[in-house]
């Protein structure tokens, strides 16, 4: 087989396999809908039972990512998948509260697929074709969507136990058909034996990693935590069913998903930073306007009082999620070009290290979501909290990149890409 016909063979099975990663890592989004009801969860409770397989699969994204440099991501990827298997299927089991977060926290290894894949798919291809193949790899997102479309349909047939152990076989054959068509190349492995783990981590003390973990924080942790929450959020806020509320919070899942390979596409001809500059004035325009709650407003005229109503209706909501999702999509894909122009060497390590800031923000943003609710009682504050984070993004990178570059450049502002070895 040729080079190129196992680098497509390597980015088509490692695309699948985040796909399903992705679909169980999002499982509580629906599940979590039946089981808050049967548990008798607030809001809070909620949050903290969609968002812990967030955390593990964000923590541990650094070492596996380490993992990936030092023994090739054929082994590691596959690894991660099988260790999930069995808590996948124990979800069936859990009567108490700890114990879901408990075994959450096992089945949140599968996030951690990501800063394995990234290196292993982007070391198959040029560096001009990378962030096309990164992006198709991270694609994979999509796995939000698919897990909105087929967890309900479980759900309602045969009540939620049945999800988590269809999801374990799922899980157990993308796992076979990964090892079976998937390729090893040790010259990868070589690469990263030539540098040691204290010269890898050294990179972590560039205040520019910290930058990309903040744009990352936003445009993956926003994405994984609206995931999470925009099922219930429809139920709540307009009413509707779990089935319907599911298939309209696709809407936002599916294009930040599949999307993303344009993403990476863009990134390679207009540069990162041109297409995180637009993605997070995009992001800001559509949370400003989600952020506003439903009002009535009576105005006290010389013919009596008048009174009127401003808010979002569901098809108005649904089309800004759409809008957002797209947006994030390019961003997801523009911060990991940034990686892989300014860190060739040290992809995996570093990416591991912005994916953890991205996964955190995942496992805190529906959280506080959470907190919000319960103290407020208005369901936008969570548009609220992520139009702020939004903020902190633009202001960085205005100080950092803007005044420096030409936003309209057809490649990567000259300046901003700081090479770690000699071409």
């Amino acid at each position: 087989m040729t080079l190129q016909r196992k680098a497509v063979s390597v980015l088509i099975l490692s695309t699948l396999s985040f796909t399903t990663c992705f679909m169980v890592w999002m499982m509580f989004a629906v599940i979590g809908i039946p089981i808050k009801a049967q548990l008798d969860l607030n809001a809070t409770q909620f949050g903290l039972l969609t968002s812990m397989p967030v955390l593990s699969g964000s923590l541990l994204r650094v070492p596996l990512g380490m993992w990936t440099d030092r023994f090739g991501g054929r082994i590691v990827l596959m690894g991660t998948m099988v260790v999930t298997i069995i808590p996948i299927w124990l979800i069936t089991y859990a009567t108490e509260f700890w114990q879901f977060l408990l075994v959450g926290l096992f089945v949140g290894v599968a996030g951690a697929s990501f800063s394995v894949g990234t290196p292993y798919v982007a070391r198959w291809f040029p560096r001009e074709h990378q962030g096309f193949a990164m992006g198709i790899f991270g694609a994979g997102n999509a796995g939000a969507a698919l897990n909105k479309f087929v967890a309900p349909a479980i759900l309602v047939s045969f009540g939620w136990t049945m999800v988590p152990r269809v999801y374990a076989g799922v899980m157990l054959g993308t796992a076979l058909l990964f090892w079976m068509f998937s390729h090893h190349d040790e010259a990868h492995v070589q690469d990263a034996k030539s540098v040691s783990w204290r010269e890898q981590l050294a990179v972590l003390k560039d205040p520019t990693v910290l930058k990309y973990c903040q744009y990352y924080s936003i445009v993956f942790g926003g994405y994984v935590a609206l995931a999470l929450w925009m099922v219930q959020y429809y139920v709540g806020e307009f009413g509707l069913d779990i089935q319907l509320a599911a298939l309209l919070a696709a809407a936002f899942s599916l294009p930040g998903g599949v999307l993303r390979a344009v993403g990476g596409w863009m990134s390679d001809r207009y540069g990162a930073h041109s297409v995180t500059w637009w993605v997070m004035w995009v992001s800001w325009i559509c949370l400003f306007v989600l952020s506003y709650p439903q009002t009535d407003l009576t105005i006290a005229t010389a013919n009596g009082p008048v009174s009127f109503h401003l808010g979002l209706n569901v098809y108005l909501f649904t089309a800004l999620m759409f809008i957002l999702g797209i947006a994030f999509a390019f961003g997801k894909a523009s911060t990991f070009k940034y990686i892989a122009d300014e860190y060739p060497r040290n992809i995996g390590v570093v990416s591991g290290v912005v994916g953890l800031a991205g996964g955190m923000g995942g496992f805190l943003l529906p959280i506080m979501f959470g907190v919000l609710m319960d103290l407020t009682g208005i369901r936008s504050s969570a548009f609220m909290l992520m139009y702020g984070v939004v903020w902190v993004s633009l202001i960085w990178m205005y100080r950092t990149e803007y005044r420096n570059a030409d936003l309209l450049a057809p490649t990567a502002p000259k300046g901003l890409i700081k090479q770690t070895e000699t071409e």
